[in-house]
C-alpha cells in the first residue's frame, strides 16, 4: 500500500502497522513523535496503530547532543 511519510511517497506491505514501519525505518518508538493523518499519536498508540492505503505520516526523530 502507498503512504506519504514526511512528504515522500513510500510503499509498505498490506496490513503493516506503525510499529512495523518504524522498525523498517530503524527508528526507536521512544525517540519519535508521529502524526498520522493530522492527529498526533500517544506513545502507547504507536505499537498498535494500523496503517491504511493513502495515510499521511509525519515522523519527528529526537536526536541528543550538546
Amino acid at each position: 500500500m502507498k503512504l506519504q511519510v514526511n512528504g515522500d511517497p513510500m510503499e509498505v506491505a498490506e496490513g503493516a502497522t506503525l510499529s512495523m514501519l518504524l522498525e523498517q525505518l530503524k527508528l526507536k518508538p521512544e525517540l519519535v513523535v508521529v502524526e498520522l493523518n493530522m492527529n498526533i499519536l500517544k506513545r502507547e498508540e504507536l505499537a498498535k496503530a494500523p496503517l491504511k492505503d493513502g495515510d499521511h505520516l509525519e515522523i519527528v526523530h529526537f536526536v541528543g547532543g550538546g
